[in-house]
């Protein structure tokens, strides 16, 4: 049986299960943290968006919430400045390398980035950052899917769910700003089949449909 325990997130007293995700826990709980790479499941998360940060009371400085196991007294802050500086620096950083045209796009009002930036209050398009745009701007090489590259925020939740597959298909490649999303193996591109997992958890509609892409 799990163990209860209390912890209090922003002054909220909450009951949950010794060793549950934090990030969950605030999040089954009403409380929002900002987050992109988190998904259920994950033993080890990324922590590749650099967005779920908060403060935990006894920790020098902001810690990812989606790497914290809950304990007994917890105390934690999920709104203090510095928190919010470092969540708005982070999706500064993300807008940079994304395309913003959200009328075209087919995740317009459905966006996880347009729900971050409304709610840090970090404008879409900004002059404050230098904007690097990659190339090509659409992939095509797999047979059922297409990639837009400068709508990806490189989240790897396709990346994970391709991988809980028995033919993983996706994969990260290159480094640094030029990072993409690949597909390998044309077997395997072929052996998708009727899964669409990947197109499902995108949160920015990155890889769409063939049938169905714009």
């Amino acid at each position: 049986m799990d163990k209860k325990v209390s912890i209090k997130v922003d002054g909220k007293e909450i009951a949950v299960n010794e060793g549950d995700n934090l990030l969950r826990v605030c999040l089954d709980n009403g409380i929002y943290i900002p987050n992109l790479c988190y998904m259920d499941g994950m033993d080890f998360p990324p922590v590749s968006c650099r967005l779920c940060f908060v403060e935990i009371e006894g920790r020098s400085g902001p810690v990812s919430s989606c790497t914290v196991k809950v304990s007994d007294g917890m105390v934690v802050i999920t709104d203090a400045d510095n928190v919010r500086r470092l969540q708005r620096r982070a999706l500064e950083f993300l807008l940079s390398t994304h395309r913003v045209e959200c009328a075209g796009c087919p995740a317009n009002k459905n966006c996880e980035i347009q729900k971050l930036a409304k709610f840090l209050k970090v404008g879409l398009k900004s002059e404050d950052y230098k904007k690097y745009l990659k190339e090509p701007d659409l992939d095509e090489t797999h047979p059922e899917l297409n990639y837009y590259p400068n709508r990806c925020v490189l989240c790897g939740r396709c990346v994970f769910v391709c991988g809980q597959k028995n033919n993983a298909v996706l994969s990260f490649a290159k480094r640094g700003l030029e990072t993409v999303i690949t597909f390998y193996g044309q077997e395997n591109n072929l052996a998708c089949g009727a899964c669409k997992d990947c197109v499902e958890v995108c949160p920015v509609k990155a890889l769409t449909l063939k049938e169905t892409s714009s």
